[in-house]
């Protein structure tokens, strides 16, 4: 029977929802100072693809492992990672962007001293959650809590200075690339570490084998760049790379399902998800 993205999206898209609404207060129940609450709600459960937690959850389920509420809220923390970088993104200080997902972006609704504190509490939040996560894991089986200990550590690199946040400095303070190698070094850091991160910790916490690990690694790596060069295409960026970019979102893409071929059945949603993203070629 061939493979039913949709269905699957469809699932797992329901449980990261859950997950996120049923985590997050509600503010008209506890003291709000500020809507600071309300702000992170109104970005976080705006409307999204969830695309990282997914890929999280499809490393996981590739090496084997069931999907947990532990494993469920440690993968929904990275698009807690994800919606902070967009708030403080669209600050006038970075982007200045009046519009996200169809909506006046967080600023322009809670004024920008509230959204950079929505992106503050966004981020702090995110690592709590995979604490938690690890304390559910300990519970339902010992001496799983080292692999959340583990995905942690991962997070926050794939966040800070040398991933996401040092791909938004060089951003801001670098002429837009000129070059593939440029576009691609850009893409790694500010887009794809993200990416990379989301599949290494579904497949941390998923029980990978050192072999599954770095093979998981080098599709979310791939899939992350090329993910990032498929977004440049469709808004018309870098118009002068456009048909480098092209080849080289197909040759990602490819690369990002030639690694994993070790796999067998279980993997049949990173593989779905690759082939899609090829298709915007």
């Amino acid at each position: 029977m061939p493979f039913d993205l949709d269905a699957w999206l469809a699932t797992r898209r329901a449980e990261i929802e859950s997950v996120l609404n049923d985590r997050l207060p509600q503010p008209e129940r506890i003291d709000d100072p500020g809507r600071l609450v309300e702000a992170v709600r109104y970005s976080l459960l705006s409307p999204g693809k969830r695309l990282r937690p997914l890929l999280g959850l499809a490393a996981a389920q590739a090496v084997g492992a069931q999907l947990t509420p532990a494993v469920r809220l440690s993968t929904s923390a990275i698009e807690l990672v994800h919606c902070y970088s967009l708030v403080h993104d669209d600050l006038p200080a970075m982007d200045d962007d009046d519009m996200r997902r169809g909506r006046p972006t967080n600023h322009k609704v809670f004024g920008d001293a509230v959204a950079i504190l929505a992106g503050d509490a966004l981020l702090t939040l995110a690592f709590a959650w995979v604490a938690q996560a690890g304390a559910l894991a300990e519970q339902e089986c010992a001496g799983q809590a080292a692999n959340y200990l583990q995905a942690s550590g991962v997070l926050a690199q794939a966040s800070g200075m040398s991933g996401m946040v040092r791909g938004q400095a060089r951003d801001l303070g670098e002429p837009a690339p000129t070059t593939l190698a440029q576009a691609d070094q850009l893409h790694l850091e500010k887009t794809g570490a993200l990416f990379r991160a989301a599949v290494e910790i579904g497949a941390v916490v998923g029980g990978a084998s050192p072999a599954q690990l770095a093979s998981l690694v080098r599709f979310g790596q791939a899939y992350g760049v090329a993910f990032q060069h498929a977004d440049d295409l469709a808004d018309n960026e870098h118009p002068a790379l456009a048909d480098m970019a092209r080849q080289r979102l197909t040759d990602l893409t490819s690369q990002a399902v030639r690694d994993l071929d070790g796999f067998g059945d279980e993997a049949m949603p990173l593989r779905a998800l690759a082939a899609a993203l090829g298709h915007q070629a």
